[in-house]
């Protein structure tokens, strides 16, 4: 398994670690499909288009509204209130299952792996590990 370490610069962001997780498989790409797999619960992985950064904002935004932050809710933490973050994340789930082909991600020509964060800022974790 291999760890990837991830900073985000605010409370909700998807961030593009494709390239992250392609160095991360790197020497185990003999394996048929690679694991990414987030070990926080208010922050999650999606498998969507990488091409417009438009793309990011209106997903920030929408999952922002399915969630809003101005409900009552009921859970708060050391941090404050975050039940709307945890929300978010059993939304889009902790992991992604991403099969090899000869080696490389089986990605579609428009298809990158976000990092989904939704109680940033932070430095998160992200694992990686390649499946025989």
């Amino acid at each position: 398994m291999r760890e990837i370490q991830v900073t985000t610069e605010r409370k909700t962001q998807l961030l593009d670690i494709t390239a992250q997780v392609r160095e991360a498989v790197g020497a185990d790409a003999g394996g048929s499909a690679v694991l990414v797999y987030v070990p926080h619960t208010t922050a999650g992985l999606t498998i969507n288009e990488k091409i417009d950064p438009d793309l990011l904002d209106d997903f920030e935004m929408a999952l922002t509204a399915i969630a809003d932050e101005g409900w009552s809710w009921k859970h708060v933490d050391a941090d404050g209130p975050n039940a709307p973050s945890h929300l978010r994340a059993s939304l889009l789930g902790p992991q992604a299952l991403v099969p090899l082909r000869d080696g490389e991600l089986a990605l579609g020509t428009y298809q990158g792996i976000f990092f989904c964060e939704f109680d940033g800022p932070r430095s998160r974790k992200v694992y990686v590990s390649t499946l025989i």
